[in-house]
């Protein structure tokens, strides 16, 4: 009877966590996905219903340690990634559209990116990221990064000079600046011009190179008669808070790297702090989601003020990082230039990698969140792109690892499975002691140990293959979860994104029933090769003394198996191939020792 309400109780325990899984986790994620869309086709409606664009935000930007900067403010932010929902009347692209046309523009057109400066402010404020799109499917949109002050979500990037002398005249968010091309290309930068009634003559020279990185070079002329002390500073100011996946495992809001140490700050935190406050010397500060980043590059080489801000604008979430240079003295008839960097663009490893080495921007490698263990993370994503490199599939680079694993970890697995197939041999005189012994489970231990000794076999040898499995399991999740990388990378067959959940589903038969199930009853084709080849390693090893562990175990399969159902594709088939390998090496160890099913029919 006691057996019975132990096996019960697991398995109320088994459906407890499979719903507490779905309900604490899928189902916040269904929730937020469900609100961001309601916000969006709201602020479509109101935008049809008021028949005007949504109002430019105004003034007041604070730069850190410095005096304000006129006429900047913290008015942009966009929802990387957000798809343009139409609604009852102009759709959040035409808004976008018609705000662009407001200002003159160079356009900006690389291999990787396309978009816009904003003559008016000089603003980076259009960015599309080519050959990244909301959706698997490659007909749906690409991802808008950047978007103008005016838009449904603006976000954007802006550099200038703040100065202590009042009245002092400098470029701000309505400057008219001159081009001298009206087209950004690789090899080709963009000059642009301004000059105020107090003889200051500013000129900003903008280059961008084939992928994500702006080269921002401010020279100031001083042709006046009086001396003025310039600070030059940059900001990225966001509007609204983005939609975040909220999972422990990745930081998406704000961060940045100061003094070699890297600094993140959630959008929740902020809004409460309002203002942190970093200084520096080098050092790189932004905000990122998930696979996109924005930040700002000073010179690696000079001290800096830094700052995350928060502020309420029409009742709107404003977030913005920005940083302050050192003061630059500026006497009549000299010249003062500062370079800094932008980066706006997809968080590929590599690249980021080059940026750091290349540019010398101090940990700019920690843009990747690899977590607590980025010496175990970081490694498998290296293995696995380089697998991926000579394969050319991710899918088959997994399998690849997951050999070269059990080829590293082979010692202390035959070790384990030799040990196992030895408790297997004295299942019969295990069987006999529990017949002598009866109840008295005292004795029965003892004598078990005993036997153990005597016959030089470790009991918890078969934990080992587990306990190595799990933190590569973990890492090979992270590295699936946070690089760009494996994101909609294909398989075979129905596989067509690693980094989703395997999208069949027996419950509807394999799409053959319109029926939506609850996210629990969610069960694809590798979770359950995967559930089955757990199942039958299972067999392969000696069963617990006591029977109602032994039920336990039984059922660990079956929990493993909804578990891992709405994990990562490429995981399950990663746990998959390691069961099989592990049974291999299992079976001819066991074999060899006279263990094996077939050798144990024999006999």
């Amino acid at each position: 009877m006691s057996d019975q309400r132990n096996l019960i109780l697991a398995i109320v325990l088994s459906v407890a966590i499979l719903l507490g899984f779905d309900l604490f986790i899928n189902k916040p994620q269904r929730d937020r996905e469900e609100a961001r869309q309601q916000q969006l086709a709201e602020q479509s409606q109101q935008t049809a219903q008021s028949g005007t664009e949504p109002a430019a935000p105004g003034s007041g930007v604070v730069v850190p340690g410095a005096p304000s900067v006129p006429g900047a403010a913290p008015t942009s932010g966009a929802v990387p990634g957000t798809a343009l929902v139409p609604g009852g009347g102009p759709s959040a692209a035409a808004v976008r559209a018609a705000t662009l046309d407001k200002s003159p523009r160079v356009s900006i057109t690389t291999p990787s990116l396309l978009g816009s400066i904003a003559l008016t402010g000089s603003r980076i404020d259009d960015l599309t990221l080519r050959g990244y799109h909301e959706e698997l499917d490659t007909e749906s949109p690409e991802i808008v990064l950047l978007s103008p002050a005016g838009s449904s979500h603006p976000y954007y990037a802006e550099f200038g000079w703040a100065a202590n002398e009042t009245g002092l005249e400098l470029p701000g968010p309505d400057t008219p600046w001159q081009a001298d091309r009206r087209e950004l290309t690789p090899g080709s930068p963009v000059t642009l011009t301004w000059q105020n009634d107090q003889g200051l003559e500013f000129t900003r020279t903008i280059a961008i190179d084939r992928n994500y990185m702006f080269t921002v070079n401010q020279r100031v002329v001083n042709a006046g008669s009086k001396a003025v002390t310039l600070y030059p500073w940059g900001i990225i100011a966001r509007t609204g808070t983005p939609d975040t996946l909220g999972f422990y495992i990745l930081h998406e809001g704000l961060l940045g790297v100061f003094n070699e140490t890297l600094k993140e700050v959630d959008y929740d935190d902020l809004v409460d702090d309002e203002t942190v406050e970093e200084q520096s010397t080098g050092g790189w500060i932004g905000i990122t989601d998930k696979y996109w980043l924005a930040a700002l590059v000073p010179n690696q080489k000079e001290a800096m003020k830094a700052g995350f801000r928060h502020s309420l604008l029409d009742k709107k979430d404003k977030y913005q990082v920005d940083f302050l240079g050192a003061a630059r003295a500026l006497v009549p008839g000299a010249s003062v230039e500062v370079t800094n960097h932008l980066f706006a663009g997809a968080k590929q490893v590599h690249q980021l990698e080059r940026y750091q080495e290349v540019l010398g921007i101090s940990r700019f490698d920690l843009v990747i969140d690899w977590g607590w263990f980025p010496f175990l993370t970081k490694p498998i994503f290296i293995a696995i792109d380089y697998f991926n490199r000579v394969l050319g599939n991710f899918g088959l680079a997994i399998l690849l690892f997951t050999v070269l694993m059990r080829i590293l970890f082979f010692p202390l697995a035959n070790k384990s499975f030799r040990s196992m197939g030895a408790m297997k041999k004295l299942q019969p005189e295990m069987v006999k002691m529990k017949e002598r012994f009866g109840s008295d489970k005292a004795k029965l231990n003892q004598a078990m140990m005993e036997l153990y000794k005597k016959e030089k076999v470790n009991p918890m040898a078969g934990c080992l293959p587990i306990a190595l499995q799990i933190p590569v399991f973990f890492a090979l999740y992270k590295v699936l979860f946070v690089t760009i990388e494996m994101r909609h990378a294909p398989f075979y067959g129905w596989i067509h994104d690693l980094s989703a959940p395997d999208p069949t589903n027996f419950f509807t038969l394999l799409g053959l029933i319109p029926w939506d199930p609850p996210q629990m009853l969610h069960l694809g084709v590798w979770p359950l090769a995967m559930g089955i080849s757990m199942f039958l390693q299972q067999k392969l090893n000696p069963p617990p003394a006591d029977p109602v562990q032994a039920k336990v175990f039984m059922m660990l399969p079956i929990v493993f198996t909804f578990l891992l159902a709405n994990f990562p594709a490429g995981l399950v088939i990663y746990w998959t191939w390691n069961n099989v390998l592990s049974m291999a090496q299992q079976w001819v160890i066991q074999k060899r020792v006279g263990t094996a099913p077939a050798a144990a029919k024999k006999t």
